[in-house]
């Protein structure tokens, strides 16, 4: 079974980008990220309606990091503390040596490489510090953007689930996709 450790939190840098530890001083900029409908118009999850439920998250996601079963960083530009948005392994399923990941940016900040980079990043650590044997990623089919990185990433769509997943009074459907650790 994988072991993971997230103590002391593993901070990551690229390029441009810090990785670090969520905390109660992002509240604010998770729930303008959030509450944003462009952020939120794929992630069939409610809509933050305050900075209280941020915070709920936050507690979730250092839950999660506590019990190392879930570990998420807030992405911020090197030269600015600002959370711009998060990317991390949701799940991990320990026995499975697998996990699956989520992401999400600021809009004004898409399409200028910033995710492929934080992807890049996180997908290493996954791989080569975690250990995983397989990254997953359930997306909602129409998020095109979400399967364009998936698929530059070399994400293999494995799986069509039509109307699986019940949100707002709707019926949705869900894409799978997974990618293998690469052979050394």
């Amino acid at each position: 079974m994988l072991i993971t450790n997230f103590n002391p939190f593993p901070a990551l840098s690229t390029e441009r980008l810090i990785l670090r530890q969520i905390n109660s001083s992002d509240e604010n900029d998770l729930f303008i990220l959030r509450s944003d409908k462009r952020v939120m118009r794929f992630i069939d999850r409610p809509i933050a309606q305050s900075t209280e439920d941020a915070a709920k998250l936050i507690g979730v996601i250092n839950d999660l990091l506590n019990t190392n079963d879930g570990i998420t960083w807030g992405i911020t530009l090197k030269n600015d503390s600002k959370l711009i948005g998060t990317i991390g392994f949701w799940k991990i399923a320990k026995e499975h040596y697998r996990a699956e990941i989520g992401y999400l940016l600021h809009p004004g900040l898409q399409g200028q490489g910033i995710m492929q980079e934080a992807f890049t990043a996180v997908l290493y650590y996954g791989f080569k510090v975690i250990k995983l044997h397989s990254v997953e990623a359930n997306v909602n089919p129409e998020n095109a953007a979400s399967i364009k990185i998936l698929e530059r990433n070399k994400f293999i769509r494995e799986a069509y689930f039509k109307e699986n997943y019940y949100y707002d009074g709707k019926f949705l459907d869900s894409a799978i996709y997974s990618l293998l650790a690469p052979m050394d």
